[in-house]
């Protein structure tokens, strides 16, 4: 698809491929709306690609008194868990308790039990030391007291934006990626008429109509529309993290603790064959342009953490494999430390153009379902019946010519591709279906996205 390939006119434009920006269009999809969704580079390029990978509930938000926060989180994973299986997935996660520092066994006690209450189900246990240090053999053994195990989830942040992207496709939305939107377009009295648009690399330019627009493009909303009170601006925070192999970092489960130097969360847990430690909260001062990338000072942050937690693994900077750094879209008036910053979504509204900027990966549909109901005259009511539906197609089981594969291939297939996954499977001979060494992506999936998920690079 090229952008002189797509109509003239819509009922909606979305601006941003990211999770904010799919979730609108998908849901934009479901109540009967013609939309099209612009990114600038690929799907879920920027921050929907960089995420902690998880869906959460924000266990430290109920630290910060934000309890509405933490319980539409909460109710958010408890949904994409049943309506997203083998793509979000059950994480369990091990929290240790120490003599003298960070908060002691009765405070995570109420706070998990709190959790708990939220889900609707029990799911945390308290263990000694010596249980402690069977389920987490490598953790600082000197002031253990013991340790909590819960869970949450954890998702393939990138497969989780392209699923709902696709799924619109196939409903009969539009979307394109490498198309940058240079101007918003507006009538004589103000209100949005549509968008100009040029081709990222070729620089082919276009104007489309709309009657409404939707800026969902994260830390870089301002861009397009500066925001509206004077005092808060968007304050872009990077998170940083480092990837180790399982052989360095042999953790089977997450494992959660406090910084020595800042009392900051930072966790270690597998992710698609590897291990993910992280994660940092720092100014992003280099501009939005460039890739974000992990500074010297992130990697000593995140070493100092690893190596007093896991003293006797003995994990130095040469055993990383990778990193990876994104920007969280904050709201703020510059006064609080990064880690204090509300991460609570905002919506600005301005004659047809609405933005939505802030929130977290783990709440997009109640980010797309403000972002629809602000539009208000511009696209109709939105009816709440909407909110009851699925995020995603429903799963259905394997193909029987295909029973050869084990099940947790085949859900792990449906959940990163939904009703796709039949199509990766016919286009694969008997030697592709096979995982590429070192992760769980089958060689399969590689000619496929390539063929089907408008892949340039």
């Amino acid at each position: 698809m090229k952008l002189n390939d797509l109509d003239q006119t819509w009922d909606l434009i979305v601006i941003g491929g990211g999770i904010v920006g799919a979730g609108v269009l998908r849901e934009a999809v479901r109540i009967g709306l013609k939309v099209l969704l612009l990114e600038r580079w690929d799907f879920a390029w920027g921050t929907s690609s960089r995420s902690a990978k998880l869906v959460h509930g924000g266990l430290r938000y109920l630290k910060e008194g934000r309890l509405l926060l933490t319980r539409e989180s909460v109710h958010a994973r408890e949904r994409l868990l049943t309506e997203a299986p083998g793509l979000v997935q059950p994480l369990g996660f091990l929290m240790p308790v120490y003599e003298g520092f960070g908060p002691g066994r009765w405070t995570l006690e109420f706070g998990l039990s709190i959790y708990d209450l939220l889900a609707h189900k029990r799911q945390h246990t308290y263990h000694n030391a010596d249980e402690f240090l069977r389920m987490s053999p490598h953790i600082k053994q000197d002031g253990l007291k013991g340790g909590f195990h819960f869970y949450d989830a954890q998702v393939d942040d990138a497969r989780l934006v392209l699923r709902l992207i696709m799924e619109a496709v196939d409903l009969g939305g539009t979307a394109l990626n490498y198309a940058t939107v240079s101007a918003i377009e507006r009538d004589q009295k103000g209100r949005v008429a549509g968008v100009a648009v040029r081709d990222t690399e070729t620089h082919i330019s276009r104007t489309f109509s709309s009657r409404a627009v939707v800026n969902a493009t994260g830390a870089w909303a301002e861009e397009l529309h500066p925001s509206p009170e004077q005092s808060r601006h968007l304050r872009p925070l990077r998170g940083s993290h480092l990837i180790f192999p399982k052989s360095s970092l042999p953790v089977k489960e997450a494992v959660s603790f406090l910084h020595p130097a800042d009392r900051r969360p930072i966790y270690a847990f597998p992710w698609e064959g590897a291990v993910l430690f992280g994660t940092t909260d720092v100014d992003h001062t280099e501009g939005l342009s460039a890739q974000p990338m992990i500074s010297g000072d992130e990697v000593e942050y995140l070493m100092e953490g690893l190596n007093t937690f896991f003293p006797s693994l003995h994990v130095r900077v040469n055993d990383c494999i990778s990193t990876f750094a994104g920007i969280r879209p904050v709201l703020s008036e510059g006064k609080l430390a990064p880690s204090q910053e509300s991460r609570e979504h905002v919506v600005w509204v301005n004659n047809g153009l609405v933005t939505i900027t802030g929130g977290k990966l783990t709440t997009f549909r109640k980010l797309a379902w403000d972002t629809l109901r602000a539009l208000g005259d511009e696209i109709g009511s939105v009816s709440s019946n909407i909110r009851r539906e699925p995020a995603y197609a429903a799963p259905f089981p394997m193909p029987s010519e295909y029973d050869h594969l084990s099940p947790d291939v085949w859900a792990r297939l449906y959940g990163r591709y939904g009703k796709r996954a039949r199509q990766v499977l016919e286009m694969a001979s008997p030697k592709d279906l096979v995982p590429i060494p070192g992760t769980y992506t089958l060689w399969a999936e590689l000619p496929f996205t390539a063929q089907h998920e408008q892949v340039r690079h």
